[in-house]
């Protein structure tokens, strides 16, 4: 018997064993996983892809107390809606949008707790282009070349979200970042 497509979510390429996933509720038009890309290859023909808008993709990263190259969801003009399974703290950067956690209205730009079930949903960008959604932890799916990004052109990496995926989450470096007193200066 084929399984329902519809009833079981694809999972993106777990690597190491991960407890927890991330489930997407909306993916977007283009919703894609992006981290520092694959520097070095180019001489064997494959791009570096990685977060188009790097520093933006940094910052998210520091604000939850992440590595600057960990690897972060990328929207790309109309946001997307994900849902954790256990609590974590996320913040949405770059392009500014409406973010909301279960339909009420939270900060852009700083951490955020996000409670387990609860759906964070970073609406289309109202100024820019890209929205960078980054969680203490990191995205953890299966590197390729180094990298957990997607790339579109040559196909690396995992493909773009669609409705029902899972991406596993790592874990929060000891318990997670406190969320921020203050402004973080531009990386």
């Amino acid at each position: 018997m084929i399984p329902d497509a519809g009833r079981h979510p694809r999972v993106l390429r777990p690597g190491a064993p991960a407890r927890h996933y991330l489930h997407v509720v909306r993916p977007g038009a283009l919703t894609t996983v992006q981290d520092a890309g694959r520097p070095g290859w180019a001489h064997l023909g494959v791009g570096r892809a990685g977060a188009l808008d790097a520093p933006a993709a940094r910052l998210a990263n520091r604000l939850v107390g992440n590595p600057p190259d960990a690897a972060v969801l990328e929207t790309t003009l109309t946001g997307c809606a994900v849902r954790p399974d256990r609590p974590v703290v996320a913040v949405v950067g770059g392009a500014g949008c409406r973010v909301t956690v279960d339909g009420r209205p939270v900060a852009w730009g700083a951490p955020i707790r996000v409670p387990a079930g609860a759906v964070l949903d970073a609406g289309p960008a109202g100024t820019g282009l890209r929205s960078y959604l980054a969680f203490a932890g990191g995205l953890v799916p299966d590197p390729v070349l180094g990298s957990r990004s997607a790339d579109l052109l040559s196909g690396l990496g995992p493909a773009p979200l669609s409705e029902c995926d899972e991406l596993p989450l790592g874990e929060p470096a000891s318990g997670g970042p406190p969320p921020s007193a203050g402004p973080v200066p531009w990386p």
